[in-house]
């Protein structure tokens, strides 16, 4: 093929991961995006001049692969990482906790201190959740058969009761599978427990952008890519990937044709097939039952500042975690003294039809149960934003559906969160399954494949 391209169709973090890795690799590459944007789902819109993230990402010290991305795009100073894990937990009825690591201590002891004094709960319940980390520590996520079962099943028959589950367990399990522990596969719960907070201390350390979602995942990405010499065609959609040899990529327009040697196709599962019509006839077609998740956000300004916490979660409260995004998106400029923050309602299906000011009427007065500062401020402005197709529906049953990178047709490579990554449908699956698409386009071996870790 001499120097044809390898043509990754999709601008998300794993087409962009997916291109830089080519151009680490000396491969010409062309990256094309219908949006005129980069990011895909974790990016930031404008609205009267204030910059706005879709939706609330945050990452952990485990995620290898996404801060590898960050370090490539030069972003590593543009986000907050904790030096201890450390979530704020807060209840209506004033009750409050810390789910925090003691410094220095080997896991699963550095969360033996904030489970026995885990406030939300009563002595009985905390005692019972130091059962359930113990249960949790025993499972096996690379254990296929864990994902016939349900989290909430697994923590029930483990001595867990609905506190334990809804102020705890859950807390952590609905943010990052997005979906009730009742419904979430097992295996993937495993995976979030046992990587992110119980093998290793410093491991659930939480990372967030410190700056608009679209500097980093956008403008910089960009950058990256620029300097690398990968050809970026925003705005541009692509109508069909052809299997062959070469491989055929036409442009929506049929203005462009690439013939390219390989494709990273690095779109959601529902428009992959859509542009590769192929991959129904592939041991990818069963992609195709995935489903999705829904996830709402709710985004108040106050006059003034109502909180000193930069996130925390909430239990007992249709309020699930808020983020102050007071810095980040130039309220302050606006609105001198006024507070930003973005409340995230994941396994969001009873509310993502529900029109916007029934929802701000609930989660408005919500917030302020939470904090009572809130209750004395002035809104000045409060809207929703929906994300219908958040993540793939990472329900019990799942993983099978779940293709490889190369379960498509030859020589196109599969990416995206959605692929089978051994990690739940967050930015840190997304980077990976672009870089491993991406290295074995090149013709790596995969035993040598660039990894992060578990």
């Amino acid at each position: 093929m001499g120097d044809a391209p390898t043509v990754v169709v999709g601008g998300g973090l794993a087409g962009v991961s997916a291109a830089l890795r080519l151009a680490d690799l000396g491969r010409p590459a062309v990256l094309i995006e219908k949006r005129p944007r980069l990011g895909g789902a974790a990016f930031s819109f404008t609205r009267d001049g204030l910059s706005i993230d879709n939706g609330q990402h945050v990452f952990l010290r485990c995620c290898e692969a996404y801060r590898w991305f960050l370090d490539r795009i030069g972003a590593r100073d543009q986000v907050v990482l904790q030096d201890a894990l450390d979530i704020p937990v807060l209840a209506p009825d004033g009750r409050t906790a810390r789910l925090r690591r003691t410094p220095g201590l080997p896991a699963p002891l550095h969360l033996t201190a904030a489970l026995a004094g885990y406030g939300v709960l009563g002595p009985l319940d905390r005692l019972r959740a130091v059962r359930g980390a113990l249960a949790l520590r025993m499972l096996n996520p690379a254990d296929r058969r864990l994902d016939d079962r349900t989290l909430g099943g697994y923590l029930r028959r483990h001595g867990q009761n609905d506190a334990t589950i809804n102020a705890l367990w859950g807390i952590v399990a609905t943010a990052t599978l997005n979906l009730d522990p009742d419904d979430a596969s097992l295996a993937l719960a495993a995976k979030v427990f046992r990587t992110g907070l119980l093998d290793s201390a410093p491991a659930g350390d939480v990372g967030y952008a410190a700056v608009p979602l679209g500097r980093l995942h956008d403008e910089l990405a960009a950058k990256a890519l620029a300097d690398a010499g990968v050809e970026v065609l925003v705005d541009t959609a692509v109508r069909q990937v052809a299997p062959g040899a070469p491989v055929e990529v036409t442009t929506a327009s049929g203005e462009r044709r690439i013939a390219a040697e390989s494709v990273v196709l690095a779109l959601p599962h529902r428009e992959a097939f859509q542009v590769a019509p192929a991959l129904a006839d592939s041991r990818a077609a069963s992609a195709q039952g995935l489903g999705a998740s829904p996830i709402v956000n709710v985004h108040v300004v106050y006059d003034r500042k109502v909180t000193e916490l930069p996130f925390a979660a909430a239990v007992n409260s249709p309020v699930q975690w808020f983020f102050d995004r007071t810095d980040s998106s130039g309220v302050g400029q606006r609105w001198p003294g006024a507070q930003y923050l973005a409340v995230t309602v994941s396994a969001a299906a009873g509310l993502i039809d529900e029109p916007s000011r029934p929802v701000l009427d609930r989660f408005v007065p919500e917030l302020a149960r939470l904090l009572p500062g809130a209750e004395r401020a002035e809104v000045l402005d409060a809207f929703v934003t929906r994300e219908r197709r958040a993540t793939f529906r990472q329900a019990a049953g799942t993983w099978a559906r779940r293709p490889g990178f190369s379960d498509g047709p030859n020589l196109i490579l599969l990416a995206g969160a959605w692929t089978d990554t051994g990690w739940p449908d967050t930015m840190e699956g997304a980077v990976r399954s672009g870089v491993v698409a991406a290295e074995a386009s090149a013709g790596i071996p995969s035993h040598e494949t660039k990894r992060f870790g578990t």
